[in-house]
């Protein structure tokens, strides 16, 4: 992995900041994702990232923290917080913020337990296919305390596959239409494409009951997205 993203973070905050990022999926045209979006503060949150935030207790694990907005916003109200991201970039911009407990660790290298686990701006892409969903729920069922919650956000993208007629062309011998191939470029150069996992409500309920796990819609947005909490 070249880490385009953990650069683009980079230049953003050490105010070389040229060009947007890009991406596109197997299913979508290449469009930009602003660095300013990334670095955004509580108030131009989405309401979904909002209420998650809001409803986060006791020693927190933020997952994917990307640019620490989340985390850095969770410290100023005093919680206790640690935050892992994949992406060294992304890890050493964290640092450079504030962000005070940051390691560079995928999920599933977690051990820790927590009260509660973050999982926000389509929490359920770290899952990338629809046969490691239950692999993740129940790592992540493991890391949590008893009465802790697992805040999870994602989108039904079934819209992208409806015609003018309202039908769906979605070609049935294909995989879970919420699988897709990720590609993301930065100033020139492509990153390796990535599996990411848009996971609709009724999956995502079936996955949780299907291993002991409760599972609650907290709040529907405007773009077919929604905020769930998970629990034991």
């Amino acid at each position: 992995m070249k880490d385009l993203f953990g650069k683009a973070l980079l230049d953003y905050q050490n105010n070389n900041y040229t060009v947007d990022l890009m991406t596109s999926t197997n299913i979508s045209d290449e469009d930009e994702l602003p660095l300013p979006y990334l670095f955004r503060d509580y108030k131009a949150m989405p309401k979904l990232e909002q209420q998650a935030l809001n409803l986060a207790k006791g020693k927190i694990l933020d997952v994917g923290c990307g640019s620490g907005s989340h985390s850095l916003y969770l410290q100023s109200k005093g919680l206790s917080v640690k935050a892992i991201d994949v992406s060294a970039g992304a890890v050493a911009v964290s640092k450079a913020r504030g962000v005070i407990t940051i390691e560079e660790k995928a999920l599933l290298d977690e051990t820790d337990t927590f009260d509660t686990i973050l999982l926000l701006m389509n929490g359920t892409g770290i899952f990338q296919t629809l046969d490691q969903v239950s692999t993740y729920l129940l790592h992540l069922k493991s890391l949590l305390n008893k009465g802790g919650q697992i805040l999870i956000d994602s989108s039904d993208i079934k819209y992208m596959y409806l015609d003018e007629d309202g039908g769906f062309w979605q070609d049935m011998n294909a995989n879970y239409y919420g699988e897709l191939d990720y590609f993301l470029s930065y100033k020139g150069e492509k990153e390796a494409a990535m599996k990411w996992l848009y996971l609709d409500y009724k999956l995502l309920l079936d996955a949780c009951t299907a291993i002991d796990l409760k599972c609650e819609m907290l709040a529907e947005g405007e773009h077919y997205d929604y905020l769930a909490k998970l629990s034991i």
